[in-house]
């Protein structure tokens, strides 16, 4: 059996309550007073999230190279600027979702990876391009998120209430550089920081002494990003789904569109011109949530499968993520979800669930 992993928060946790579970190899905090006091404290002030288990690198290669293997268009990424981009296989099954950005200026590209896929990810990039990619052991990843958060991080780091959603750059608090994008999971404004491990716990520590700041898990990581819309890799999305059939076209830059240069691009654009026989949809439903796994029914046949499901604590009720007939990938269109055996009544909805409430200036 392999032994999991501990983020350099992983003491913090135990000191402030956590209970641990593992997740992606790592021993994580699934909550600290439960999921749903955590997910509405996000939504009305800080929450603060450790995603040191994602996997971090630093890319100084060919971007042309880099470029061929995902949906970004890294000729028009500015120094400063962040870009939510897509991982594909030759026939344009997605790999992996990821940030690219450039925060240190000309000087490469910091990637942020999911954590289940970041050594196949990383392996991937660097047979393909031949690198050199650093790939970063030593900083944590924490996630500031929240109506509140610029307003507790811009208090403590100058210049970063500046930033508006999907910028970044190098700031320092407290003497220490860390990394910064005005970006985040959860459908709030808010942040994501890179900082040297050795000093993570003392800002997590002065982050969290503002009362407006709580710690929070991963139970309300997932409640908060289900009601956003926001796919989860490995659920959601996979190498057997594209961005036509995962309704992720936006994340395919118009140019790569035009050019038709990025992976399996013959096969997703013609996906996507003749509609795919099957798409991503959210669904609302009353009384118990459907999980992953569950039977979509229609007219008595079987027309898809939920991907993702679970209370909605700001919506008020269970919501989730399914693939479906195209056909039926209609907002309040009726189905039947099959629960223990037993088909309940559910219809498809418009996502996110949750109005987006991210920066992006005045």
């Amino acid at each position: 059996m392999t032994d999991t992993l501990r983020t350099p928060l992983y003491d913090l946790h135990v000191e402030l309550g956590a209970k641990i579970v593992p997740f992606a190899g790592y021993d994580m905090p699934l909550q600290y007073e439960g999921i749903m006091a955590e997910h509405n404290h996000t939504r009305d002030a800080a929450g603060l999230f450790d995603v040191s288990h994602m996997g971090q690198a630093h890319y100084t290669g060919d971007e042309a190279a880099l470029e061929k293997l995902i949906t970004a268009d890294l000729s028009a990424l500015a120094p400063g600027e962040q870009r939510y981009t897509l991982l594909l296989n030759d026939q344009g099954g997605i790999m992996d979702d990821l940030m690219v950005s450039r925060p240190f200026g000309d000087d490469g590209l910091f990637l942020v990876v999911n954590a289940a896929m970041k050594a196949n990810d990383f392996a991937h990039i660097e047979a393909k391009t031949g690198g050199p990619l650093n790939v970063i052991e030593d900083r944590a990843l924490v996630a500031l998120q929240g109506p509140q958060a610029a307003d507790v991080f811009s208090a403590m780091v100058p210049g970063a209430g500046d930033l508006v959603f999907m910028q970044c750059g190098v700031f320092e608090l407290d003497g220490v550089e860390i990394y910064v994008s005005r970006s985040g999971y959860t459908g709030e404004d808010g942040y994501e920081i890179s900082i040297p491990a050795g000093q993570a716990e003392a800002i997590v520590r002065k982050l969290l002494s503002d009362g407006r700041v709580k710690p929070i898990g991963l139970g309300a990581r997932d409640s908060l990003r289900l009601e956003a819309g926001l796919c989860l890799y490995g659920h959601d999305m996979d190498e057997t789904k594209t961005p036509a059939e995962a309704t992720l076209m936006w994340a395919v830059a118009k140019p790569r569109r035009e050019r038709m240069d990025f992976p399996g691009a013959a096969r997703v654009m013609q996906m996507f011109a003749d509609k795919p026989a099957r798409k991503r949809v959210g669904f609302v439903m009353d009384g118990a949530p459907a999980r992953e796994g569950a039977e979509i029914i229609k007219d008595g046949k079987t027309v898809g499968v939920v991907t993702s499901g679970g209370f909605g604590p700001t919506v008020g009720g269970p919501v989730g993520m399914a693939y479906v007939d195209t056909g039926l990938a209609v907002p309040d269109t009726e189905i039947e979800i099959l629960l223990r055996g037993k088909a309940r009544p559910a219809r498809i909805a418009k996502m996110p669930f949750v109005e987006q409430r991210y920066y992006r200036g005045n």
